[in-house]
């Protein structure tokens, strides 16, 4: 798949107050993924052409952590920036937008209309919301997104070591999450409400 270096970079916003990064302004779509694909550097996730999840502006789902790890190596070789996952720090810093521990990315309640109401089959398209106070879209909703620190450590007899995430989900009763709420999951899960965002180190990084 030939694409340009503009078309395949998920749109990245820095991060002020000093911050020596830039995030996804919206978790990665599955347009974007498909240039990953493409380069055959991993297996097309299991609803990747489920009429529910395959839209082009849809979050891709379905990933494992080792897969969000790839595609941001994959990014930064095809580009020539520095790409990566973000910190649970990096990730809650930057969706609580300069507010101090608010209670969602916005302050005390999400926009009206940020988050779809009544049954949905799969997740909204990103984009359609309102921004943050930096600038970030579908803060907090959507889809949980990997982080790249391990959880708290766990004693073997309590199962696999899990990596971090942040984020609400579409699956869910309430499709939103605090900047401070964390979750958790093996590595090696796929779920249909599991996505990413990259982060884009400073030296590549647009200021």
């Amino acid at each position: 798949m030939a694409a340009s270096v503009e078309t395949l970079v998920p749109e990245t916003v820095a991060i002020p107050a000093g911050r020596p990064y830039a995030l996804g302004r919206t978790p990665v779509t599955n347009a974007e993924y498909a240039f990953f694909l493409a380069s055959g550097r991993a297996e097309a996730p299991p609803w990747w052409s489920d009429p529910g999840f395959s839209a082009p502006r849809q979050p891709v789902v379905g990933v494992t952590w080792d897969d969000a790890a790839a595609y941001c190596a994959w990014l930064g070789e095809a580009s020539g920036g520095r790409y990566r996952l973000p910190t649970e720090a990096e990730w809650e810093f930057a969706m609580c937008g300069g507010l101090s521990s608010p209670k969602t990315a916005w302050g005390d309640a999400p926009p009206e209309g940020e988050v779809p109401e009544g049954p949905i089959a799969g997740p909204w398209q990103v984009g359609r919301g309102t921004p943050n106070c930096f600038g970030l879209l579908d803060c907090g909703t959507v889809v949980h997104e990997w982080c790249l620190d391990w959880a708290e450590s766990q004693a073997p007899a309590r199962g696999p070591r899990r990596r971090a995430s942040r984020g609400g989900s579409w699956r869910h009763a309430v499709r939103w999450s605090p900047p401070s709420a964390r979750t958790s999951l093996p590595p090696f899960y796929r779920y249909s409400d599991y996505g990413f965002r990259v982060l884009r180190e400073a030296s590549a990084a647009a200021c």
